[in-house]
C-alpha cells in the first residue's frame, strides 16, 4: 500500500502526465498574448507617459521579485516544520494542496488578464494595478504547477515525461499568437478585446475542469495515506513517548541554508541573465521586425515569423528533452549557450543587410533562448532534491525553492524593457514614448552634411539584436561552468532522496 503512493506518477501513466501538461496550455494561451501586446497597448493605445511607465515598471520590479518567495513561503512553510512522523515525500496530501491552489487561482488569473484590454482608469494607474494583479495570480499558478513537477516524480525520466507534455501543450497554446496577429489593430480594439475574452474563458474553464479531474484522482490515495499516517503516529507515541518534534524552520534559518547552497547561487545567477534575454526577445521582437525587416518582407511573412518564434521553442523542446535523457540536462543547456553565442557572432560578421539571414537569426535566437528556459524547471527540481538531502528535510519544499529562484531571477523581466529602451535611446536617440516626433524627423529630408536618422536607428537595432545575446551567452557560460549538480553528484543526490523515500516505505510496510 505504501509503495503505491511512491509510484503514483508512474502507475497512473500517460493520463496524469497529459492532465498535468494541459495546465500549461491554459497559462500559455494568455501569457504569450500578454507578453507581446501589453507594452504596445499602453504606449500606443492608452498613450501612457514616460514617467508613469517607468514608475510602474519600478514598482512592478519590486512586487514581481517579492511575491514569489512570499507565496512560496506561505505554501510550503508547514513542510519545513514537519515532524519526524510527518507526511512522506510527494504525498497525495501535498499534491491535493497544489491542485486546490490551482483550481482557485487559475480562473482568477484569467480574469486579471482581461483587465489590460479595457481602459478603466488613468493609464499610469491602470498600468501599475494590472501588472501587479496579473503577476500575483500568475505567480501562484506557476509556483504550484512547477512544484507539482517535483512532487509528482523524483526520477529524471518521470520528470522529463511530465515536462514533455508541458512543452507539447505550451506549443498548442502558442497558436494564440498566430490568431492574435489577425485581430490586432491599434485603431480598432473591439475585435482584439473579444478575442481576449474568448481566451480568458477557455483558460478559466480549463483550470477548473483539469484541477477537478486531478483532485478526484488523488483524493482516494490521500485517504489511504491518512490512515497510514495515523497508524504510524499512534505507534510512535507508544514506543517513543519522550520523542521531541523537530524545531520549526524559520524564514531566516531557511535563507541562511539557501545562502550556503552554492549550486543554487550559480544557477540563479545564470537564470537571471536567461530571464532577461527571454523577455528582451519578447518585448523587442516587433521592433526588430519593423526596423530591420519591414522594407524587405511582407506583413504575412512577419506574421509567420512571429508565430514560429512562439511555437517553435516548445516543439524544439520536445527534441531537447530527448537529448536530456541521453546526455543530461547540464550538457544540453551548455550546448545551447554555445549555439547562441556562435549564431550571434556569425550574424554580427554577416551584417545587417543579409535579409534572409536576419529572418533566420531573429527566429532562431528566440527559439534557442526560449528552449533553454523550458529546460530550467528540470534543473530547479534537481535543486529541490539537493536541498532536501543536504538539509535533511522531512518534506521537499518545492514551491518555496521555485519562489526563491524567482526572487533572484525575475528582476530580469523588468530590466529587459528598461535596459533595452535605454540602450536604444542612448545609441540612436530613438524614444518609443515619442514615436511621432521621431517618425517626423525620420521622414524629413536630411540636413546638408548630416546623415539621416534612419541609418543609425536601423544599425542600432541590429547591434542591439546581436550584442545582447553575445553578452548573455558569455555571462551564462561563465556561471554554468561553476554549477556542479550534474553527473555523479546528481546521481548521488537522487539516490539519497529515493533511499529516504524507500526506507520510509519499508517502515510503513513493516507496520
Amino acid at each position: 500500500m505504501g509503495r503505491r503512493g511512491c509510484t503514483l506518477a508512474v502507475s497512473t501513466g500517460v493520463s496524469t502526465a497529459v492532465l498535468y501538461g494541459s495546465l500549461a496550455l491554459f497559462v500559455s494561451i494568455l501569457h504569450n498574448v500578454f507578453l507581446l501586446y501589453y507594452v504596445e497597448t499602453f504606449v500606443s493605445v492608452y498613450k501612457i507617459d514616460k514617467l508613469s511607465f517607468w514608475v510602474g515598471e519600478a514598482v512592478f520590479l519590486i512586487w514581481n521579485s517579492l511575491n514569489d518567495p512570499l507565496f512560496g513561503w506561505l505554501s510550503d512553510r508547514s513542510f519545513l516544520s514537519s515532524s519526524q512522523s510527518g507526511t512522506q515525500i510527494s504525498s497525495p496530501e501535498v499534491v491535493l494542496k497544489r491542485l486546490a491552489a490551482l483550481s482557485r487561482n487559475g480562473p482568477l488569473f484569467a480574469i486579471s488578464f482581461l483587465a489590460f484590454w479595457v481602459s478603466w482608469a488613468r493609464p499610469g494607474i491602470q498600468f501599475l494595478v494590472c501588472l501587479c494583479l496579473y503577476d500575483g495570480f500568475l505567480t501562484v499558478v506557476d509556483l504550484n504547477h512547477n512544484a507539482l513537477l517535483a512532487d509528482l516524480a523524483v526520477s529524471a525520466n518521470d520528470r522529463t515525461r511530465l515536462n514533455f507534455h508541458c512543452s507539447l501543450f505550451s506549443a498548442l497554446g502558442s497558436l494564440s499568437v498566430f490568431l492574435s496577429y489577425s485581430v490586432w489593430d491599434k485603431g480598432d480594439f473591439h475585435s482584439f478585446r473579444l478575442f481576449c475574452v474568448t481566451l480568458a474563458a477557455v483558460s478559466a474553464l480549463g483550470f477548473a475542469a483539469v484541477s477537478r479531474l486531478l483532485t478526484r484522482r488523488f483524493e482516494k490515495e490521500a485517504r489511504l495515506r491518512q490512515d497510514e499516517a495515523q497508524a504510524l503516529k499512534e505507534l510512535s507515541i507508544v514506543q517513543n513517548p519522550l520523542t521531541q518534534q523537530e524545531t520549526p524552520v524559520t524564514l531566516g534559518e531557511y535563507l541562511r541554508q539557501l545562502s550556503k547552497h552554492r549550486n543554487f547561487m550559480w544557477f540563479a545567477s545564470m537564470n537571471l541573465v536567461q530571464v532577461f534575454h527571454c523577455h528582451f526577445n519578447s518585448n523587442f521582437f516587433p521592433l526588430f521586425l519593423e526596423h530591420l525587416l519591414s522594407d524587405s518582407i511582407s506583413a504575412s511573412t512577419g506574421s509567420i515569423l512571429l508565430g514560429i518564434s512562439y511555437i517553435a521553442p516548445h516543439l524544439n523542446n520536445l527534441y531537447f528533452l530527448t537529448l536530456c535523457q541521453r546526455y543530461g540536462v547540464y550538457t544540453v543547456i551548455r550546448w545551447l549557450f554555445l549555439v547562441k553565442l556562435a549564431l550571434s557572432v556569425a550574424m554580427l560578421l554577416a551584417g545587417a543587410d543579409q535579409v534572409y539571414l536576419l529572418c533566420i537569426f531573429i527566429a532562431s535566437n528566440r527559439v534557442f533562448t526560449e528552449g533553454t528556459c523550458k529546460l530550467l524547471n528540470l534543473v530547479i527540481t534537481d535543486l529541490v532534491d539537493e536541498d532536501f538531502v543536504v538539509n535533511r528535510r522531512q518534506q521537499a519544499a518545492s514551491a518555496l525553492l521555485f519562489g526563491m529562484v524567482a526572487l533572484v531571477t525575475k528582476p530580469g523581466q523588468t530590466f529587459a524593457p528598461l535596459i533595452g529602451t535605454w540602450l536604444l535611446c542612448v545609441y540612436t536617440g530613438y524614444d518609443i514614448f515619442e514615436r511621432n516626433s521621431v517618425q517626423d524627423s525620420v521622414a524629413a529630408p536630411p540636413v546638408s552634411g548630416q546623415a539621416s536618422s534612419t541609418v543609425p536607428l536601423r544599425q542600432g537595432c541590429f547591434y542591439l539584436l546581436v550584442f545582447v545575446p553575445i553578452s548573455c551567452a558569455l555571462l551564462q557560460l561563465m556561471a554554468w561552468s561553476r554549477f556542479t549538480l550534474h553527473g555523479r553528484r546528481l546521481q548521488g543526490v537522487k539516490a539519497q532522496r529515493q533511499g529516504a523515500q524507500h526506507s520510509h516505505l519499508m517502515d510503513v510496510k513493516a507496520i
